[in-house]
């Protein structure tokens, strides 16, 4: 893995028991109903020696994996999330398809499955990225551990402004930032997180006695409406950077699930879709 997780390279094994394995982590069983989780493209047959993690399948990430010589994309995202009806290579998914055809290299997806298993998916990793401990799903499932967000505690409180410093220095940088909606001074102690769109559980978090809940995509009048109630503030990140703490923790375990025999990477390309910022002047 590259970064903070560093490149491991193996022997290989088949991309049947690479799927295994992953699937082992991350059960299909517990994907929303709607998701499209699972392998994509690929022969199971093949052998993988070198297997590449990323949020999103992006020809970006395609360019990545062609140059390390990947034989496998992990991705968080679904390519194809809508059913469709062919891939042909002058539409944008399909020419992603056939570039990843080409070049010998499979495409597996762990998306909301990822989200709610139990231990080491996306908002567990969230959670200890931003410091939390004692973390428990905040709307459990009915397997033991798994469920969607995280609530957990800081091991001193601090500050919602400091607590907002603290998320921006463990998360990706991007050009949105951090944006908070709350009193800076409010004491931060017990924290509800959730990697993705997570405001549906501002009333969970609320219940839990969070004292802010950090997620991404939250809209204007969910967040104009916590403002006028008693309740967790608000910290809304990157839904790109609230999810990327979970690659090095499913890159690592991978590693070690398969005895070392494949290679990680974490890719180092970021897919926030936004580029840039611009900040006006205030106006009375």
């Amino acid at each position: 893995m590259s970064g903070p997780a560093a490149e491991q390279s193996g022997s290989g094994r088949s991309l049947g028991a690479v799927i295994a394995a992953l699937e082992a982590r991350y059960d299909p069983a517990l994907a929303e109903p709607w998701d499209a989780v699972g392998l994509v493209c690929g022969d199971p047959a093949e052998q993988v020696r070198s297997v590449l993690f990323a949020v999103d399948p992006t020809s970006a990430v395609v360019d990545e994996a062609i140059a390390a010589g990947a034989d496998l994309l992990v991705t968080h995202h679904p390519l194809l999330l809508t059913p469709v009806h062919g891939v042909p290579a002058d539409d944008p998914k399909g020419r992603v398809v056939h570039r990843l055809v080409r070049a010998g290299i499979g495409l597996f997806v762990a998306h909301t499955n990822a989200d709610r298993a139990a231990g080491h998916g996306v908002s567990d990793a969230l959670a200890a990225a931003v410091g939390l401990v004692d973390a428990v799903p905040l709307e459990p499932a009915a397997a033991p551990g798994a469920g969607l967000g995280r609530v957990g505690v800081l091991r001193e409180g601090i500050s919602l402004g400091q607590f907002a410093e603290q998320v921006a220095m463990a998360l990706p940088t991007t050009p949105g930032g951090v944006r908070v909606a709350g009193d800076p001074e409010r004491l931060v102690r017990t924290v509800a997180v959730c990697g993705g769109s997570g405001g549906s559980l501002l009333a969970a978090a609320a219940a839990a006695g969070a004292d802010v809940l950090l997620t991404s995509d939250v809209k204007h009048h969910p967040a104009v409406d916590a403002a006028e109630v008693p309740g967790p503030a608000l910290c809304d990140v990157a839904h790109y950077a609230s999810e990327w703490p979970w690659l090095p923790v499913a890159a690592d375990l991978l590693h070690r699930d398969l005895g070392g025999q494949v290679q990680v990477t974490v890719s180092g390309r970021r897919t926030d879709p936004w580029t840039f910022r611009v900040d006006g002047r205030l106006r009375r």
